[in-house]
């Protein structure tokens, strides 16, 4: 499942160094973006190899849109998700627009001296 995500890196996290059984060296690096919506949701996506490289052109409070797959595993009968960026990219557009002012009322006309009772 491929899914693009934008926000605001709010974080960015140690990079992690392994190696797999075969010997192979592998890394990784996580950083959480907030979505700028109605309520913000926070998402922590992990980047591996050499997209560890181009995350270091991102700083915390940079605009972010991810592409990103998005894969479940089970373990000991518990699930797992992880959030992996394939592409990411500066996002040129800004933040999202910010919502209209709410309109005032005149509450003071709603409110009669008792003039306007009601019929029952």
């Amino acid at each position: 499942m491929s899914v693009e995500l934008k926000g605001r890196m709010i974080k960015k996290l140690p990079v992690v160094n392994g190696e797999s059984r075969n010997g192979n060296k592998w890394e990784k690096q996580e950083f959480v973006i907030e979505t700028e919506e109605q309520y913000p949701k926070k998402v922590c996506i992990s980047v591996w190899g050499d997209r560890v490289r181009e995350l270091e052109k991102f700083q915390e409070g940079d605009m972010v849109v991810a592409s990103v797959n998005i894969e479940s595993r089970e373990y000991n009968e518990r699930w797992y998700t992880d959030i992996r960026a394939w592409r990411l990219q500066r996002d040129e557009s800004g933040s999202l627009p910010p919502l209209p002012p709410e309109e005032q009322h005149d509450d003071s006309a709603m409110m009669d001296d008792g003039a306007g009772d009601l019929p029952f």
